[in-house]
C-alpha cells in the first residue's frame, strides 16, 4: 500500500516504516500501580496511553535509578498476576496473552543489561481485574477477554444479542460475543471473548461524513436494542467503541494504540471514511430487558456515567428507553457539536433528544427518522469537508480550507474518472 494512502490524525506525526519512532518522548517521573489506579469498576475510564511510562527516562531529572526501573517494569501488578494464572488455560482455549503474562516470564531487557524502555514486554497491562487483551491463535487477531459471573444479567443480555438470529441483523450494533466458557476451577466465573475494540475517538474523526456515519450507526443500533425491549442505560462515550482493524494495515498495539505491535514504531492509519468502521454498544452491566407485553416499562436506579440525565432516581420510577435517548443526545453534543463548528446540523436533533421532560423526547425510532431527514439535506461538499474545531482561528481556518478545497476537487475528479472507467468497462 502506498505510503501516501496512509494518514495520521490529530497530533500524531507521520510514520516512516524504515524508521523506528520512539513512542515515549518526554518521560519525567515513574508511575507505579497502586490502589489509586482505576479499579474494575472504572476500567473504561482508564487510558493506558496517558500514564504508561509517564515521564520516565534514564536521563531525566528523576531520582529513580536503573534498579528501580527494572523492578517497576519487571514485576507484574496484582491484576496482571491474576491473568497470568489463567495464561495456560486461555491458551488451551486458543487465546494467547502478552509475553509478560506468560508463567515464568523473565524480562527480555535483563539479558543485555539494558533498561526496560523500548521493550514490548515492559509495557504493563492496564490495571483491570475483569478485562485483558489477547490474540486468537487461529488467525492472530486481537480480542478482548472479559471475566464475568456465570449467568449474570450482563452476560445473559450480551449472549442473547449475539445469538445467530440477531447477529445477522445489520442494525445490530451490540458487541458480538465470539465465545464464552467457564473457568476450570470456579464454575461461577466465565469468560466472554469479544473483538478488540478501540475508543471512538482514537484516532479522532477527520471528516464530517465520519460524524454522519457514527450518528447513523449508533441510532440504528439504539432502535434495534429498543425493539428487543433492551434499554442500555449507560450508553455514554466510554461504552461506545469501534472495530477499526481495517484502518491499520500494519496492525497496532493493544495498549499503546498509537503504536505498531512492537510498541515502539508509530502506527499509520487510513481514514475511517475510506475503509469503514463499525461502532458497537458495550458493557450491559446495568442494562434491562423488559418484555414487550409488560406495562408500564419503568425502572429505578441512578447508576451510569452520564450524571446529567435529569430523571435518574433510586426511588421514583422512570422510562429507561428515554434515558438512552437523552444519553445519546449528550454524546452527540459533547463529542461533536461542542467541538466542531461545521456540524451545527446536529443541533435540532440534540435539542430534541435532551429535553428535560422525558415525555418531550423522541423515541429511538423517531430520533432515527428525524436524523435521516437531516442527513438527506447534507450536500456532498458538506459531508466530505474536514471537521473544523470551534477554537480554530479565522486565519488558520482560511488556510486549511483552501488546502482542503484542492483535496476535495481531486476527490471529485477521481470519482468522476472512476465512473467513466466503470461505464466503459
Amino acid at each position: 500500500m502506498p505510503q501516501s494512502a496512509l494518514t495520521r490524525g490529530g497530533n500524531f506525526p507521520s510514520c516512516e516504516h524504515d524508521k523506528v519512532v520512539p513512542a515515549f518522548e518526554s518521560w519525567q517521573r515513574p508511575v507505579q500501580r497502586s490502589s489509586a489506579m482505576p479499579s474494575s469498576e472504572s476500567d473504561s475510564d482508564y487510558d493506558p496511553e496517558n500514564d504508561l511510562y509517564a515521564g520516565m527516562s534514564s536521563d531525566s531529572d528523576s531520582d529513580v535509578d536503573s534498579d528501580d526501573f527494572d523492578e517497576i517494569f519487571g514485576t507484574l501488578h496484582e491484576d496482571e498476576e491474576r491473568w497470568s494464572d489463567r495464561y495456560e488455560f486461555l491458551q488451551s482455549k486458543g487465546y494467547v496473552l502478552r509475553t509478560r503474562l506468560r508463567p515464568g516470564w523473565v524480562p527480555s531487557w535483563r539479558a543485555s543489561g539494558s533498561e526496560p524502555f523500548g521493550y514490548e514486554d515492559a509495557i504493563t497491562s492496564p490495571s483491570r481485574e475483569h478485562l485483558i487483551d489477547a490474540r486468537r491463535v487461529s488467525d492472530n487477531s486481537l480480542v478482548y477477554i472479559k471475566r464475568v459471573k456465570t449467568g449474570d444479567l450482563e452476560s445473559s443480555i450480551a449472549t442473547y444479542l449475539s445469538s445467530e438470529r440477531l447477529a445477522s441483523d445489520p442494525r445490530n450494533h451490540c458487541v458480538p460475543i465470539l465465545e464464552m466458557f467457564e473457568d476450570p476451577d470456579d464454575p461461577a466465573i466465565s469468560y466472554m471473548v469479544m473483538p478488540f475494540l478501540r475508543p471512538i475517538d482514537k484516532p479522532p474523526c477527520e471528516l464530517v461524513e465520519e460524524v454522519v456515519d457514527f450518528v447513523t450507526q449508533i441510532l440504528e443500533g439504539l432502535v434495534f436494542l429498543h425493539e428487543l425491549g433492551v434499554a442500555h442505560r449507560d450508553c455514554a462515550p466510554k461504552n461506545l467503541m469501534m472495530v477499526a482493524d481495517a484502518m491499520y494495515p500494519f496492525g497496532f498495539h493493544p495498549i499503546l494504540y498509537r503504536c505498531l505491535p512492537d510498541g515502539k514504531s508509530t502506527a499509520p492509519y487510513l481514514r475511517r471514511s475510506d475503509v469503514g468502521v463499525r461502532y458497537y454498544y458495550i458493557d450491559f452491566g446495568i442494562s434491562v430487558r423488559i418484555p414487550p407485553e409488560k406495562h408500564p416499562k419503568l425502572v429505578t436506579g441512578f447508576l451510569g456515567r452520564d450524571r446529567e440525565v435529569p430523571e435518574l432516581s433510586a426511588t421514583v420510577p422512570y422510562d429507561p428507553f428515554k434515558v438512552d435517548v437523552f444519553i445519546i443526545g449528550n454524546v452527540l453534543r459533547r463529542q461533536f457539536y461542542d467541538v466542531f463548528s461545521n456540524v451545527d446540523f446536529l443541533q435540532p436533533l440534540i435539542d430534541h433528544m435532551t429535553q428535560a421532560d422525558p415525555a418531550n423526547r423522541p423515541s429511538a425510532a423517531e430520533a432515527l427518522n428525524e436524523w435521516e431527514t437531516i442527513r438527506s439535506r447534507l450536500s456532498l461538499a458538506q459531508r466530505r469537508w474536514r471537521l473544523k474545531p470551534r477554537e480554530e482561528s479565522r486565519a488558520r481556518s482560511l488556510v486549511l480550507d483552501a488546502r482542503y478545497w484542492f483535496t476535495f476537487i481531486s476527490y471529485c475528479s477521481r470519482c468522476a474518472l472512476d465512473g467513466i472507467v466503470y461505464t466503459q468497462g
